[in-house]
């Protein structure tokens, strides 16, 4: 069987190098190109020695463009504006795309949905196989419990990180709003700060604490009359995310225009 070409925009980054090295221990996988902004000082270097495994003869390029001509496949886990950039490159070419920037605005995503009518893209806040299962969890418990359990959302991250709540924050609260068939939008309860006044009922809370080197952690917590459920997950390792990336690309290359989810990745949609 052969394997798939997968590219990396942003390649020099955290992620970026991670991804480049999930890629060469992932069977089935092989990087087929690279790059970083034009002006990146890792332009020109082996993207294979950059990320700790050697040279492998795929140089860092300026060119986001020449990453999707030469892949099936193309990584993304930039900042807002250049995945929306990439995403308006793969619907040009049709090629398939994993997104897994966090941080975009309603429009910037209105932008990543267009895409997906004229290419696969496979788009997810968070990439973890656990926090995809988490995620489906929270849907059924918020389906089952009674709406007197108030829902809380914590989570808790390295001190570097720019955007509140996470991505993954946000997921879970869609997840817990599906559950209960109402709109994140209109329930989402952020920022309390002085005299509030009490919870409102129905609300889907959220805290966002931010310190150290914190990978991820989230606990969805459903507070009711004399008991507490708490569902977690804690991340260790960003190599969990590049994992999850790759086994998306792997899915994703080959089919047809539309925005996926990791869930469809695992099966998990009906």
């Amino acid at each position: 069987m052969a394997e798939v070409a997968i590219g990396i925009v942003g390649a020099a980054g955290r992620m970026g190098q991670m991804l480049v090295k999930q890629i060469g221990e992932s069977p089935g996988a092989k990087l087929a190109a690279a790059s970083e902004a034009p002006n990146g000082a890792a332009v020109g270097k082996d993207a294979g020695e950059l990320a700790g495994l050697g040279r492998l003869g795929v140089l860092i390029s300026g060119s986001p463009d020449l990453v999707f001509e030469r892949s099936q496949v193309v990584i993304d886990f930039t900042v807002p504006k250049a995945t929306v950039a990439h995403a308006e490159l793969a619907a040009q070419r049709g090629t398939a795309m994993v997104v897994g920037t966090t941080g975009l605005s309603a429009e910037e995503g209105a932008k990543i949905r267009a895409a997906a009518a004229k290419a696969p893209i496979m788009w997810a806040d968070n990439m973890s196989v656990g926090v995809t299962l988490l995620a489906e969890v929270v849907r059924q418990v918020a389906a089952t419990l009674d709406p007197a359990y108030d829902i809380e959302i914590v989570e808790m991250h390295h001190r570097h990180k720019v955007d509140a709540p996470s991505g993954t924050a946000l997921l879970l609260g869609r997840a817990a709003a599906a559950g209960r068939n109402v709109d994140l939008a209109k329930v989402s309860a952020r920022g309390r700060d002085g005299i509030t006044g009490a919870r409102k009922a129905g609300d889907i809370g959220f805290a966002s604490l931010r310190g150290g080197d914190v990978v991820g952690d989230h606990t969805v917590v459903f507070a009711g009359a004399g008991e507490r459920i708490e569902l977690g997950h804690r991340a260790s390792s960003r190599q969990l995310f590049a994992q999850g990336a790759v086994r998306a690309a792997l899915w994703v290359a080959g089919r047809g225009p539309g925005l996926y989810s990791m869930k469809d990745v695992l099966g998990l949609t009906t």
